[in-house]
């Protein structure tokens, strides 16, 4: 049977940024995909990560916890969420080995319950030792989504110009209109 369809309007950011966008503002209302194994699980299909263990209550307590550090750290300030995702990072460290096909790194977790939420924060910090000045939040008011912008220029301000884009440019023509 077929994993339930994915109901988030910003899918495929890379990971830290994903987790993030597991919450997102529908109609005026926080809407959460993390409010229970179910809503992991779709996560977890849409990640590529599904594979492997299934979705328990651990899990979804780690990757809310790994979230709640993402959130801290890109929203507040890395002096804030440094602590938060250290914690996340405890739960496991990275082994350098050489296969048959080249050069590896294998996550080693305390506990496989950690693997999604501590992926996501590993995952963050290599986009910041890339490039930290292009991870964004989408600049509409009432938007909660991030993205990394790889536009040429870096001056991406939406995480879509059909929807949060669209809705500040008409609000601008309103604002005009009304006046003249």
């Amino acid at each position: 049977m077929p994993a339930p369809r994915d109901p988030r309007p910003l899918t495929g950011e890379p990971l830290a940024l994903d987790l993030l966008n597991t919450r997102w503002m529908s109609e005026g209302t926080l809407q959460d995909l993390l409010t229970d194994v179910d809503g992991l699980a779709v996560w977890l299909d849409s990640t590529g990560l599904s594979g492997g263990h299934t979705p328990d209550d651990a899990m979804l307590r780690h990757v809310r916890q790994a979230r709640e550090a993402l959130r801290t750290a890109v929203d507040g300030s890395l002096e804030e969420g440094a602590p938060l995702v250290d914690a996340v990072l405890e739960h496991g460290r990275v082994r350098v080995a050489l296969t048959p096909q080249g050069p590896v790194e294998q996550p080693e977790l305390s506990d496989p319950a950690w693997g999604p939420g501590w992926l996501a924060a590993r995952d963050y910090l290599e986009l910041l030792s890339i490039a930290p000045d292009r991870i964004r939040s989408c600049a509409h008011e009432s938007c909660v989504l991030h993205f990394l912008d790889t536009s040429r220029n870096g001056t991406r301000r939406w995480c879509s110009m059909a929807t949060c884009g669209n809705r500040a440019k008409a609000s601008r023509h309103y604002a005009r209109t009304k006046d003249a």
